[in-house]
């Protein structure tokens, strides 16, 4: 039966004489607030609706034939196999003609179509995702932004009044929503945040501009726009509509993953991919930023659905969860605005003693970063994290630089609000001393964890290890073990001793309540 609420050529689109193919009936239509998609089995075809909405106008037949090939051209690069062509669809008499290119009425994107299963958000709801699945996304993004093009032109949108514009925008075209889907307070202090944080870090926007980290980027990374083929993670759906959501900081990127995982309440699974990411770019200052724009996604996707609800062609009952649906994001970009006590948390022991994965199950835990010395040693020399680091990279000079960077790092974030996890041997007193002082002088909470596990667990482990980004070998073992000084009385009040041949999910529970900003 037809849909009266849909446009004329949608109904014949959803019909199987429409093609010159094969379809799977029935043809399954999906709709966003600017497109149409119809999903026939072997093919997907995408129309963009006729709407202008300010930051997107496809109201005229020549715009939406652009954007056609603007999507083409932006989406095929991440997903060759997957994005075809863009058809012409002509009328002749009162039916609808694809391919035909006498007298168009209207323009398709062609895409071959992947198994719906496939895609992130239908793994997650059926609760296929793990955190290595996050792990190999977080490497996957880290390596098309590290590789993202940049320019004079591209970085001018870094500029803050242009992130400023694009911020205002969004309550603009969001205030006749209060009431509906979100309150007085919440859009106020919203609003009150990222206006103070614009104001308060405009230094920390042209600094992302000098270090080049403005770039184009994809502009709505989240998990519907994802995809899993043949064991790796596919991008798709970019940005062609609008260069301010395409020419951004990295950080708007990595924020929409973060903030759509968190929004399913999977910090675990976000954290994963953002230490992951972090550690790849090695950009642990862009974390400065990330609750600007933590807030902002957030408030996007609330915006999107609110502007769902005034479509005619929409039920009410889905109505009704859309409102719901807003009514969320709009509660979760709030609640990135309230400020949390940061802390440091150093790690401590031998090589093979389980440092890194009792902090990144930490992470996971408390939503902490976790900043890996090799990571930082490596960055700092210049190669790669798979990159075998000759002598010049553990010299007494390089490993005092690694330890002051770490600290550095950690003193910059935890006052942001972050908890931070030195993953590090900080085997000496002078390290670890460094650490206290800094921690007292910024009044920032410090625990010690030190893992620790026999001798011949730790040879086992060196001896076995393999995939990581350590250079730590079994025969340091010994030289490791002869220059590791005891902790002093005063240290001793902030250690943990954690047993690393042992539970550590029961061992970590006592640091539960802590939870990063």
């Amino acid at each position: 039966m037809a849909n009266s609420s849909l446009p004329i050529l949608i109904e014949q689109m959803l019909q199987p004489s429409f093609y010159p193919h094969g379809v799977t009936e029935p043809i399954e239509l999906v709709q966003t607030h600017i497109s149409f998609i119809l999903l026939t089995g072997d093919y997907a075809y995408k129309v963009k609706k006729s709407v202008n909405f300010g930051f997107l106008d496809f109201s005229s037949l020549q715009k939406r034939e652009h954007f056609c090939q603007e999507e083409l051209r932006l989406n095929q690069p991440l997903a060759p196999e997957f994005y075809l062509e863009v058809l012409p669809i002509s009328k002749v008499g009162d039916r609808f003609q694809l391919g035909e290119d006498s007298h168009p009425v209207e323009y398709t994107l062609k895409m071959r179509q992947f198994p719906q299963d496939n895609l992130l958000i239908n793994l997650f709801k059926a609760g296929k995702i793990t955190c290595e699945d996050l792990g190999k996304l977080g490497k996957k993004v880290a390596n098309f932004n590290l590789n993202a093009p940049t320019n004079d032109y591209i970085r001018q949108f870094g500029k803050i009044g242009k992130v400023r514009q694009a911020i205002e925008q969004n309550y603009e075209q969001t205030d006749q929503y209060i009431g509906i889907a979100q309150t007085q307070q919440q859009y106020e202090e919203t609003r009150e945040f990222t206006d103070n944080f614009l104001k308060e870090y405009e230094s920390l926007f042209e600094s992302r501009i000098e270090q080049n980290w403005i770039r184009e980027c994809h502009g709505d990374l989240h998990l519907k726009n994802m995809f899993f083929w043949q064991n790796e993670v596919m991008l798709f759906d970019r940005i062609e509509f609008n260069e301010e959501f395409r020419f951004v900081d990295v950080m708007y990127d990595v924020a929409f993953i973060v903030m759509d995982l968190d929004s399913r309440e999977r910090s675990d699974l976000s954290n994963e991919f953002l230490n992951t990411y972090i550690e790849q770019t090695g950009d642990w200052e862009g974390l400065q930023i990330l609750p600007f724009y933590l807030c902002r996604q957030a408030y996007v996707r609330a915006k999107v659905n609110s502007m769902m609800l005034d479509e005619s062609e929409i039920s009410d009952d889905k109505k009704q969860e859309i409102q719901q649906e807003a009514a969320l994001y709009y509660r979760l970009a709030w609640k990135y605005t309230r400020r949390k006590l940061g802390r440091i948390l150093m790690m401590s022991g031998l090589s093979g003693s389980g440092k890194s994965t009792v902090a990144r199950q930490l992470a996971r835990r408390i939503n902490g970063i976790q900043i890996r010395s090799d990571a930082v040693r490596k960055h700092l020399g210049g190669i790669g994290l798979n990159e075998r680091g000759t002598e010049e990279l553990y010299t007494e000079e390089m490993t005092q630089k690694t330890y002051e960077r770490l600290l550095e790092l950690g003193i910059i974030l935890a006052s942001q609000g972050f908890a931070v996890i030195l993953d590090a041997k900080y085997d000496r007193q002078q390290l670890r001393e460094k650490v206290i002082k800094e921690c007292e002088f910024h009044q920032l909470p410090l625990n010690i964890l030190e893992c620790v596990a026999p001798v011949e667990v730790l040879r086992s482990r060196l001896e076995n290890r393999s995939g990581d980004i350590t250079d730590a070998t079994v025969d340091l073992l010994e030289s490791q073990q002869q220059q590791a000084e005891p902790f002093s009385q005063g240290e001793k009040a902030y250690v943990t001793s954690i047993d690393t041949t042992q539970d550590l999910e029961k061992q970590l529970e006592k640091f539960s309540d802590i939870k990063s900003g």
